[in-house]
This record gives structure tokens, C-alpha cells and sequence, in this order.
């Protein structure tokens, strides 16, 4: 009603949410990468490689996630190192075999924090994840677990380990199921 008041007024009437405005001035934040970015940036470096949390720092994307403040629902920060994935040192003689020096863990930074963070929190299970920032040598991501004994109502929680078995969304994207149109992979319907 207000909106076709301010209409019929000759106003332009900007009708934004909160969660919107939050959503801007974080986009705001690290495309400027201003103090306040920087400072928090600086602080989850010197934290917990696995360090849980009381509220999200992107609490719009959190909540389209499937987070929600109530008890049963745990955010965790994961850091994950960048950069390409050098294998370890090999044993067991000069064999050709072992003449390579990168291994591609068919994983993304992402998918590999959400299984960190289900490894230490064990009794949860991994809802979604988000990017929160990155700096030159880390990548900071934000995983939603909620406990299956408390929250009944969210039915992908009733699978274990779905995490573990790219069940996730960004475990699905590494699947590739979340191609759309030619791209989509093809189900084989005579099972051969």
C-alpha cells in the first residue's frame, strides 16, 4: 500500500530488506577489502584451523542455507589452505611412478572444509556451506551443521555421512549433477 502511495506521490520508493542491505555492504566490504575486512581476515588466521561460532557473518546467505537461530543448528569456520595440492614426499625407491608433483583431489576448497568440519563434529551432520573470504594463502568457508537428534523437521538430515557421500550441494556440484539442459548427466535407465 505504502508503495503505491509513494507511486501515486511521484516518489520512487526503494523497497529493500534487511537481509538485503547486510548482503550489500558485505559485497561492499570485499570488493573495497576495507579495514574491517581486513582486521576479521587477520583474526581467523591467528584462530582455530576448525573454530565454531556463535552468529554467522553472512547471516542472509546462512539463512537461505537452511540455517536458523534456534537450538540444534551449529556454525562452524573452516580455513583451508590455497594453492596447488603438492603430493607428499614419496618412499619406496626412484620409480616412474612417483615422478609427479600435484595431485588433483577431485574436491573443492569447499567441499574439503565441510568434510573437515563433520570429521571434528562427529554427532552432526553437514547442512550447506558458504564462502566468507580468502586472502593470498587461505580460503575462509562457514558450514551449517545441525544436530539429527534435535532438529526432526529437515529431511535430508535423516541420511548419515551425507557429506562423506556427496549428497551435499557442493558435494552434487562435484558429481555433476547440478548441470542443467545437454550438459545434465545422463541416467542410464536399462541400468547396463
Amino acid at each position: 500500500m505504502a508503495n503505491l502511495i509513494g507511486m501515486l506521490n511521484g516518489k520512487k520508493v526503494n523497497k529493500m530488506g534487511a537481509y538485503k542491505y547486510i548482503q550489500k555492504n558485505l559485497e561492499k566490504a570485499y570488493g573495497e577489502k576495507n579495514e574491517l575486512y581486513k582486521k576479521k581476515l587477520l583474526e581467523w588466521k591467528s584462530g582455530k584451523v576448525i573454530e565454531r561460532v556463535e552468529k554467522p557473518a553472512n547471516l542472509p546467505r546462512a539463512r537461505t542455507l537452511g540455517y536458523k537461530a534456534k537450538n540444534g543448528y551449529v556454525i562452524v569456520r573452516v580455513r583451508t589452505k590455497r594453492g596447488r595440492r603438492k603430493r607428499p614426499k614419496t618412499w619406496g625407491g626412484r620409480k616412474p611412478k612417483h615422478r609427479y608433483l600435484f595431485v588433483q583431489p577431485q574436491l573443492s576448497y569447499q567441499g574439503m572444509a565441510e568434510q573437515r568440519a563433520n570429521q571434528a563434529y562427529k554427532n552432526l551432520e553437514v547442512l550447506n556451506s558458504y564462502w566468507i573470504g580468502e586472502d593470498g594463502n587461505y580460503k575462509f568457508f562457514e558450514v551449517i551443521l545441525a544436530d539429527p537428534q534435535i532438529v526432526k523437521d529437515v529431511p535430508a538430515l535423516k541420511t548419515k555421512g551425507r557429506v562423506f557421500r556427496g549428497l551435499t550441494s557442493r558435494g552434487r556440484k562435484a558429481r555433476g549433477l547440478h548441470a542443467i539442459g545437454k550438459r545434465k548427466q545422463r541416467i542410464n535407465v536399462r541400468g547396463k
